[in-house]
């Protein structure tokens, strides 16, 4: 077992990372809208982000942590990952890290979380996202999760409103300092078929760094191929309900490249945007790149990288054969 070789590949891996991202985020004040930086709060792992958005329905292990907690119980894993996000255009980066254990129990957890930096010359905003989630099996084909959040977000500049409430920030103090919660199921009938349904900041906390949310897709495939359909409904962001669409498709070739393609349509900004990426998949771990890229409405590009280390395949943690319980439906 090759795990010391496989250890410092991810090092290396992570240490060019962290040397180059910021470099890719620009020195001067964004003339982007906010909420096309800030992303509705919502964190992307690199799959997510190539499929468009669109894996609530068949996203499992870290994929699914970040987006539905119901899919951190449909695979019988121990991951842990380190995530990075830059946007150049938005002037933001966003690190972090995240550990999923759904073997050892038949109670899946994961915790892990984001530290963001938006618009350092403009907005100055500031954000630690931290989440501790949970899932389970009611039976092989229904699962439940929930996601318990906290954010704590500064902001020291000035938002396009200028030195009001909603736009300025306060003086010396966070503006969103608080809890609140994700909810979500998944429904897998059969091996090929999956659906998801999620609400988002179920405490209602009335802004739009957490808006209120409910979204859900339906996706269709296997280990090798997947297709998926979301939507996304957002009420708090703007002053009527917004609607985001999302298409997302995956290819794994030679059993190790996993190719993906998407896209994305943002109602409220009427944003189109398509995404791609590429990865590496063994048993020990796995690499993953993916950008995003708006091709109508406001431009800008969004940077996604990821590094998993897969602990059972290291020999770290027990596998699903162990300890007897159900395989993925994928």
């Amino acid at each position: 077992m090759k795990v010391f070789p496989t250890l410092r590949l991810a090092c290396a891996a992570a240490g060019l990372l962290s040397a180059l991202a910021p470099g890719l985020a620009r020195a001067e004040p964004s003339k982007l809208p906010p909420e096309l930086g800030w992303n509705y709060g919502e964190q992307e792992t690199p799959r997510t982000a190539a499929l468009g958005g669109a894996t609530r329905a068949i996203g499992t292990d870290l994929n699914a942590f970040f987006i539905n907690p119901a899919g951190i119980a449909a695979s019988r894993v121990y991951h842990m990952g380190a995530l990075a996000q830059v946007m150049p255009q938005a002037s933001r980066q966003s690190y972090g890290a995240a550990a999923v254990d759904s073997a050892t129990s038949r109670v899946a957890a994961g915790v892990g979380g984001f530290y963001t930096l938006q618009d350092s010359e403009g907005l100055k905003r500031k954000a630690t996202d931290a989440r501790v989630v949970f899932g389970f099996p009611l039976s092989e084909r229904l699962l439940i999760g929930v996601a318990g959040k906290y954010l704590k977000l500064r902001q020291d500049g000035l938002g396009p409103l200028g030195a009001s409430l909603p736009s300025g920030g306060l003086q010396n103090a966070p503006i969103v300092n608080d809890f609140t919660f994700d909810a979500g199921i998944s429904i897998r009938p059969t091996n090929l078929l999956a659906i998801g349904l999620v609400g988002t900041n179920l405490t209602n906390p009335g802004d739009g760094y957490r808006p209120l949310g409910l979204s859900g897709g339906i996706g269709v495939g296997r280990r090798d191929f997947s297709i998926e359909v979301d939507a996304a409904a957002d009420f708090t962001t703007y002053q009527k309900t917004s609607m985001r669409y999302m298409v997302g498709g995956e290819l794994l070739a030679a059993e190790s490249y996993p190719i993906r393609a998407g896209y994305r349509f943002d109602q409220a900004l009427k944003n189109h945007a398509v995404s791609g990426g590429l990865g590496y998949l063994d048993r020990q771990f796995g690499v993953e790149v993916s950008v995003r890229h708006s091709v109508s409405g406001d431009r800008s590009t969004a940077l996604f990288f990821g590094l998993q280390l897969f602990l059972e395949g290291l020999g770290l943690a027990r596998s699903a054969e162990d300890i007897d319980l159900p395989a993925s439906a994928y």
